[in-house]
């Protein structure tokens, strides 16, 4: 397997020159966050974060994301927090992109680099800092833990995408791929954040609908993807939500794989609204 690389932001702003036309979507079923909108005057500031800023490309929103938020985090050499997480009902999962940070969880320090994913559950204790010479950036993603009677809680675990060989989707002679990072079958974990390839001419062949909310953040290459009733084409860089149950489907034309980093919602029953 070949050395991944992932797209990172880089920021700055646009001339006083360019087109205001861009892919930009935002509808009631789907959104598209193009790469080029994440300029310095997007990022958000968080509390108890030093040099650190963070592009948010999904939170719970009304007619948006319900069930998760997602961060991209850029922090400069020294920086990062001694209380990164305010909510205890908060679990995450960190995946990092560009450069090292060193992350102590619950009074154990383990250091990341580039492909490095660390699952910390609600209520753990951990700190996060860049002790290198370089910015760092890496994915935040966040999402109130159900519990469930009798099922006792995930525990924190650090790995990296190295260790986890994509697994080939059926019947497609290794085109589509998942690299996952917790067992399908695992029912303390309520939310999967994986990594899916597709190799040039890989597709995903029917229209997905189903009752997962995605989030989608491209790393690598270009596809077109079916969004609704759009056809829509994205590249590394860009961002995808999708509602649940917003039909979905994918062509990889290459001329490199096309890979994302995708978060949906998993092994817990539907809320039916009961005040």
């Amino acid at each position: 397997m070949s050395k991944p690389t992932y797209y990172v932001p880089k920021g700055g702003l646009p001339p006083q020159t360019q087109l205001l036309t861009d892919r930009a979507v935002f509808t009631d079923a789907y959104a598209v966050i193009p790469k080029g909108t994440l300029s310095d005057i997007t990022t958000s500031a968080l509390p108890h974060w030093n040099k650190a800023r963070f592009w948010v490309l999904a939170r719970p929103l009304s007619g948006f994301a319900e069930t998760f938020s997602h961060y991209i985090a850029e922090v400069a050499p020294g920086g990062g927090s001694t209380q990164p997480e305010a909510d205890t009902s908060a679990q995450a999962v960190i995946f990092v992109v560009a450069g090292e940070i060193a992350l102590n969880i619950e009074g154990t320090e383990h250091v990341l680099g580039v492909g490095g994913y660390a699952y910390l559950p609600a209520g753990c204790g951990w700190t996060l800092s860049n002790v290198s010479t370089e910015p760092t950036s890496f994915h935040w993603i966040r999402k109130a833990y159900q519990p469930v009677d009798g099922i006792a809680p995930p525990r924190p675990f650090v790995t990296t995408e190295a260790t986890h060989p994509p697994i080939p989707m059926p019947d497609t002679d290794g085109a589509w791929a998942t690299t996952r990072f917790v067992d399908p079958a695992d029912m303390s974990h309520d939310m999967h954040v994986n990594i899916v390839t597709f190799q040039p001419g890989g597709v995903i062949p029917f229209a997905e609908t189903h009752v997962m909310e995605h989030g989608l953040y491209v790393l690598e290459g270009k596809a077109v993807y079916r969004l609704n009733q759009d056809w829509v084409e994205v590249e590394a860089g860009d961002y995808m939500w999708l509602r649940a149950f917003c039909p979905q489907a994918c062509y990889a034309g290459g001329p490199g794989p096309f890979r994302y980093l995708l978060y949906k919602d998993v092994n817990r029953h539907m809320p039916l609204g009961h005040p």
